[in-house]
């Protein structure tokens, strides 16, 4: 029962606070600078042997806020989710280490040096070249730092489950954000274009990115943390909730993500599953398409039915799109040009956005981590999506009862393919993956045996 009150304080506490900083978008640095402050003390202050969860617990958080952050210019930098994530598991290391199984992520970690040393020469005069590097690097650079610090580390269920809560929690402070930003989305939607108003007046594609993750995160505690019906009707709503605002983005990627890491965990919850579990969540599965199907069609009549058209790749007008990636195949082909004219050493860190500028005079930052790994990398490219790709298996072999696995990967794998890395969480929740998930042992009640009288 205290469990249960605590998560419904939280939840309402984060709905307030999305309330706040929408009246009052300033208290967004004040947000921001006591979470640090307040995860900071924990980590230092936490036992030796809680420090690694309470890492995680401060990386989940900032993960989730990174985007809201972003929205009302809360952070102290653009990157500060990132730079954030990175400081923490360095914090992480310094009391426990990094695991030597690990070491691949370490090459993968030097794989991206030279690519460093490639840009000084290819970059153009007027190029920042601080900048740039830090904007291209973040990403990946976190995903090797979490990834060293994460791999094999052992973590029980229910601590995954409290540290999947604490990415939600900010989410949801987001999405009551959005709602009071523009409640009425009738005037701001006419055409199939993705919709930074719709979205809380930032980027959609990011925005859309946060809110499928909240999507997946919440369909986890319906499967799994939902013991009462009072909770299976809050968290079918915040699904709701969170999925009609996502769709109304109109940025497909991100939903389609959220949508698709939903299946996969379901798929892999089911199989592992004993059964006398597996009719519950049958239940629970088909009540999960009711709500998807009630947020799509609650969407589509706000939209006036252009949510159908845009996953249609359709016009307002109902005309079919030539280009189903809305440009995004012209930038992965010229990447792909990229690393065939420089195999070897790639062309460097942001030279592909560089070249962009110089050939049409505006910096289209790439939204395929794959094509840009290649192009600005060459062979060290290769070799670091193979270490990306297979490393993770030796976990899986070893530790095949985590049914979180595929679908963290699966986010990974499919962000990194329509966003990149412009956000912390595709390269965190990679690093959740190779963690050695084991499932809580329940206490053993021993009956006391009463003396016999003499």
């Amino acid at each position: 029962m205290k469990t249960n009150i605590t998560y419904v304080s939280a939840v309402g506490f984060h709905a307030l606070l999305g309330l706040l900083l929408y009246l009052n978008e300033s208290l967004a640095k004040l947000y921001f600078g006591l979470a640090m402050v307040f995860f900071t003390y924990r980590i230092v202050m936490a036992a030796n042997h809680k420090k690694t969860f309470e890492v995680l617990l401060a990386c989940a958080y900032f993960v989730g806020a990174e985007v809201f952050f972003r929205t009302t210019k809360g952070a102290i930098s653009y990157e500060a989710g990132k730079y954030l994530v990175i400081l923490f598991i360095l914090m992480g290391m310094f009391y426990k280490g990094a695991s030597g199984k690990g070491y691949p992520y370490f090459i993968y970690l030097m794989f991206l040096v030279p690519s460093i040393f490639v840009a000084s020469t290819t970059l153009s005069f007027d190029a920042n070249f601080r900048t740039n590097i830090a904007f291209v690097l973040s990403g990946p650079v976190c995903l090797g730092i979490a990834s060293l610090f994460c791999y094999d580390k052992p973590i029980t269920t229910g601590q995954m489950s409290k540290i999947l809560l604490y990415m939600l929690l900010p989410i949801i402070a987001h999405v009551v954000y959005i709602y009071f930003y523009n409640p009425d989305l009738r005037d701001v939607l006419t055409s199939t274009a993705s919709n930074r108003e719709a979205a809380g007046g930032f980027g959609s594609n990011q925005v859309a990115t946060a809110l499928g993750l909240g999507m997946f995160l919440v369909t986890y505690r319906i499967f799994n943390n939902s013991p009462t019906l009072g909770l299976k009707i809050l968290n079918f709503s915040i699904l709701i909730l969170i999925s009609y605002r996502g769709v109304l983005t109109l940025s497909r990627g991100g939903i389609i993500t959220g949508v698709l890491c939903i299946l996969i965990f379901s798929f892999f919850y089911f199989y592992q599953a004993t059964p006398h579990v597996k009719s519950k969540i049958l239940g629970m599965f088909a009540l999960l398409i009711v709500a998807l199907v009630a947020a799509w069609f609650i969407s589509s009549n706000q939209s006036r039915g252009l949510t159908e058209k845009r996953y249609a790749n359709k016009n307002a007008q109902g005309i079919e799109k030539k280009d189903v990636t809305t440009g995004r195949k012209e930038l992965f082909l010229g990447e792909i040009e990229g690393f065939l004219s420089n195999p070897f050493f790639g062309i460097g860190s942001s030279r592909a956005k560089d070249q962009r500028i110089e050939e049409e005079g505006q910096g289209i930052t790439s939204h395929n981590e794959i094509s840009r790994t290649l192009s600005e990398h060459g062979i060290f490219g290769i070799a670091m999506l193979v270490i990306l790709l297979f490393k993770p298996l030796s976990i899986r072999f070893k530790n095949k009862g985590n049914y979180f696995f595929y679908a963290f990967l699966a986010f990974w794998f499919a962000t990194i393919n329509h966003s990149s890395m412009r956000i912390a969480a595709p390269a965190f929740i990679y690093a959740l993956a190779l963690l050695h998930v084991t499932h809580d042992k329940r206490p053993v009640h021993r009956k006391q045996i009463k003396p016999q009288a003499v």
